[in-house]
């Protein structure tokens, strides 16, 4: 160890794409490289647990922790990294807000193994779930169990900064690595950081005309006006309901913004905001001459019925942290093996 600042990467519940998003900052990598001693990072370095138990409360300077909290393992490690760190970034938008890990609220764990184990892997020829310790000669094996449910790492320990993105954009990291690198106050604990304050709306180039529209389409369904607002032309674009800072990158390719950056500010609920925002543009007023309320009813029916994940499209990133937090199908929690945070 030298005497620089220590830094730490750590991947929960995550696809790796964190790791792989602070390596195209680039050259800043060098940087980073220059100012922090790098003293754990899993998939990168061979640094042990017992390594970094033993270190001083406090010692690591900043730790990047991006995945979400799933198993016992990586709630045991969230506590051991908030232990270590000054800092503590919830970084990206797995430690953030749960992201695709998440939707497994949708769902209790036992039935996550019995669809992964049971109904689906044709390798698994005795349809046998995972075991929490499985005897071997050596000794006992014993592997993390699932919580109860999935959860942010704000839910979890006290958390310093959340910095979102799936994964956050390289031009984010490399603003927030310098501000953290040249010693300037850094904002308010709590702070979002490496995003904006507005919607991705704002940073969006296409020409905005109207707001009603008659009804939803899919992606695949038709090609759209390259230059006019995908959510006026029926597209389901999350763009309203998302935070700024990505740079607007998916509707420049014609594509719908799906919410990675998370809700904006003043909204504690993504999902929400997106159907209330659906509601609000669906055009009744051809009916309302009629005043048949059943026609209007059925008109809505028919418009929203043409989304058919509404969990996964307007929580696909976010649920983890929404108000609902997981199916809520008999009213009860239903947890494995594992510790409950």
């Amino acid at each position: 160890m030298t005497d620089k600042p220590k830094l730490a990467i750590y991947w929960a519940a995550a696809c790796g794409g964190c790791e792989i998003a602070v390596c195209n900052t680039h050259e800043t990598v060098l940087d980073i490289d220059q100012h922090f001693d790098f003293c754990f990072c899993p998939c990168l370095l061979d640094t042990k647990k017992a390594e970094v138990e033993s270190w001083p409360d406090g010692s690591i300077l900043l730790t990047l922790f991006n995945g979400a909290i799933r198993t016992a393992e990586n709630l045991e490690m969230a506590r051991l990294m908030r232990r270590k760190s000054k800092l503590l970034v919830a970084f990206g938008s797995c430690a953030y807000e749960g992201c695709i890990p998440g939707l497994g609220n949708l769902v209790t764990p036992e039935e996550t193994l019995r669809r992964v184990y049971q109904e689906q892997v044709t390798a698994n020829q005795g349809a046998l779930p995972p075991a929490i310790n499985i005897p071997v000669p050596e000794g006992t094996l014993t592997l993390p169990s699932l919580l109860d449910r999935v959860y942010s790492l704000a839910q979890v320990v006290p958390v310093d900064y959340s910095m979102p993105g799936c994964p956050p954009e390289p031009h984010q990291i490399r603003n927030v690595m310098t501000l953290i690198m040249s010693g300037a106050p850094l904002p308010p604990k709590g702070s979002i950081i490496g995003a904006g304050t507005s919607t991705v709306c704002d940073e969006c180039v296409k020409r905005r005309e109207h707001k009603r529209v008659p009804g939803f389409k899919r992606v695949h369904e038709f090609l759209p006006d390259p230059d006019l607002c995908l959510l006026e032309q029926g597209m389901v674009c999350m763009g309203v309901a998302t935070r700024d800072g990505c740079g607007g990158l998916c509707p420049k390719v014609d594509m719908p913004c799906i919410g990675c950056y998370g809700p904006t500010d003043g909204v504690i609920d993504q999902g929400a905001k997106m159907a209330s925002t659906l509601g609000s543009i669906l055009d009744i007023e051809p009916l309302r001459a009629c005043h048949e309320g059943a026609d209007m009813d059925a008109h809505a029916d028919k418009a929203f019925a043409a989304i058919p994940d509404w969990a996964g499209t307007m929580y696909k990133f976010s649920l983890a942290e929404a108000l609902l937090g997981r199916s809520r199908a008999g009213d009860k929690e239903t947890s494995t093996e594992g510790t409950t945070p």
